[in-house]
């Protein structure tokens, strides 16, 4: 992928930097991206290798899927990620044709679109108005509207989320597959775009069905799993997107840097002054944190899938903020430069405003707060603090190491009260050796500890304050919780690690300065990383920069 996009910096480069710019000024799909995309045939990594495709582990199409955004977001969103949030559904829940006609249909290099959102109920799909009722031949009849979706006008199939039975409960909505084609000519009307600040590119259309008849067997899995069918495949799109969007960041750090490097101030660089380079050294541990909490969130959808849904919910609520932050320091680096418009700036500017949506797009972080919310007490009594209880495999810690197939049918809408990730916090701070960096297993020990002092109040909450209208307390401990479990990403990754390693992965300044990013996040400290554990990142940084390497964990050859 890197070298089909090639050289971001070459001006004659059809998908260079500056046609990324132009083309989000027009505020238009990048249209050499699509087609380089389409040639390489990236729908294939949506499929799972089981219907023919390339899908082989959801890390792995975050991997590809990050080359697409370290490139353009809105390549990345508009050509890609919404056929992805369409088609978990259909491999999660839909039968064998159903999934063969879908898998056909995206490695013929078409487009799905999800169609879930009415801007008068955003998130809470069980209010959805949109209706499929049987009409009078047996085949369902849609009316009703759907809005702020991607691609849905070029989009050759519509994964919509309908109301199936007007009575009132969670039974009452399914999702259909729809052949954008198939319906009576003046059955379909096509809304206005939406336009929107970031994500210039994607075109973001509403739909308006007048009786609009499909087949009954459309409806994708049992008719009134609608809800539970969105849950379950949600776990994988909202580590999918945020894991995405590292890419975003960066190509922002990239080009923050570059710009410092090449500023003159008080007879130097940038970069010369302690102060810019601990906000460079900031932004690069805060990369590096999102990557490795969304990785073990990635690989525990194979190892440990029923409880997946906990650790998606974690990541999308704290990886999404994580990148907002990181990229608006970097805009204060760049001081009043930021706001021209030549050299570096264009791009930055554009990549400000395209981070904005990770945090509301596709789910908000307060519905993922809500589900963590919902699992807190019964995780708190069964899990945390039980010997007994499971820790994660130790595979899930080794990026290299092999996975089983994703099991879509094992998703699952609760977690159980299960949570292996912060077990493996628990079991490896009761290993933690005597050669263990003191410092890392004083971290280890303190996050054991909040993890106990979690486990109380969670203990302490009544049903009153696990719905929506909890008072903002019972909110700020699923902050805690997902904290704890970057946390447990973080350290799991260091104890098991491969043996033998050597150089910027072995440091032990890199595990703590992760460490020392989540206590800012989380708000036990506001102090930014000290010197010593700055100085070693800021280093890798410019090595990386100048070797053209990404700069997540995966630290890849890169055009940007």
């Amino acid at each position: 992928m890197e070298k089909l996009f090639g050289d971001a910096g070459d001006p004659a480069n059809p998908v260079g930097a500056a046609e990324v710019v132009s083309a989000d000024e027009r505020g238009t799909m990048l249209a050499a991206g699509e087609e380089l995309l389409h040639g390489f045939g990236l729908n294939a990594h949506f499929v799972p290798e089981s219907l023919g495709g390339r899908f082989g582990s959801l890390r792995d199409l975050i991997t590809v899927m990050r080359a697409v955004y370290r490139r353009d977001p809105a390549l990345g969103l508009g050509y890609g990620a919404g056929t992805f949030m369409a088609a978990v559904n259909v491999w999660a829940a839909g039968d064998g044709q159903q999934r063969a006609e879908l898998a056909r249909r995206l490695l013929a290099g078409e487009r799905a679109a999800c169609a879930y959102h009415e801007l008068a109920h955003g998130n809470d799909f069980s209010r959805a108005e949109l209706t499929a009722l049987p009409g009078p031949d047996g085949r369902l009849m849609i009316n009703g509207r759907k809005e702020v979706v991607a691609n849905l006008r070029r989009a050759e199939t519509i994964l919509l989320f309908a109301r199936t039975d007007l009575a009132p409960g969670s039974r009452s909505h399914s999702q259909l597959l729809v052949d954008a084609a198939g319906p009576a000519p003046g059955s379909i009307r096509h809304l206005e775009r939406y336009e929107t600040t970031g994500m210039r590119g994607v075109p973001l259309g509403g739909i308006e069905f007048t009786d609009c008849a499909v087949p009954a067997d459309r409806v994708v899995g049992s008719p009134g799993q609608g809800v539970e069918t969105a849950l379950r495949s949600f776990q994988l799109s909202r580590i999918a997107l945020p894991g995405m969007t590292v890419g975003l960041l960066d190509t922002a750090l990239r080009t923050a840097l570059r710009g410092a490097r090449g500023r003159r101030l008080y007879s130097g660089t940038v970069t010369d002054l302690p102060l810019s380079r601990s906000i460079l050294a900031d932004a690069f541990a805060d990369l590096l944190l999102a990557d490795t909490f969304l990785t073990v969130a990635a690989r525990a959808c194979h190892t440990a899938t029923a409880q997946a849904g906990v650790y998606a919910s974690a990541v999308k609520s704290f990886v999404p903020k994580v990148l907002m932050g990181a990229v608006y320091r970097l805009s204060e680096l760049l001081g009043s430069q930021f706001y021209l418009r030549g050299g570096e700036q264009p791009l930055f500017q554009k990549l400000l405003r395209d981070v904005q949506p990770s945090a509301f797009g596709h789910a908000s972080r307060v519905s993922c707060q809500s589900a963590l919310l919902s699992q807190l007490p019964l995780t708190a009594r069964r899990t945390w603090l039980r010997p007994t209880a499971a820790a994660l495999p130790v595979e899930t810690f080794r990026p290299g190491q092999p996975l089983p197939a994703l099991p879509f049918d094992r998703l699952a809408v609760t977690a159980g009260g299960r949570d292996p990730l912060a077990r493996s916090l628990v079991e490896g701070a009761g290993a933690a050796t005597t050669g263990e960096d003191g410092a890392i297993t004083a971290a280890a020990r303190m996050w054991c500890g909040e993890l106990s002092g979690l486990a109380t109040e969670a203990a302490a909450l009544g049903h009153d304050s696990l719905g929506p209208a909890a008072p903002p307390a019972a909110f700020g401990l699923t902050d805690r919780w997902a904290a704890v479990l970057a946390a447990s990403a973080v350290l799991g990754t260091w104890w098991h690690r491969p043996a033998g390693s050597t150089g910027f992965d072995a440091d032990p300044a890199r595990v703590r300065a992760l460490l020392h990013r989540i206590g800012a996040h989380r708000g036990l400290h506001r102090d930014p990383l000290p010197p010593a554990l700055a100085e070693p990142l800021f280093a890798e940084l410019v090595r990386r920069s100048d070797a053209g390497l990404t700069f997540d964990n995966d630290c890849l050859p890169s055009g940007a």
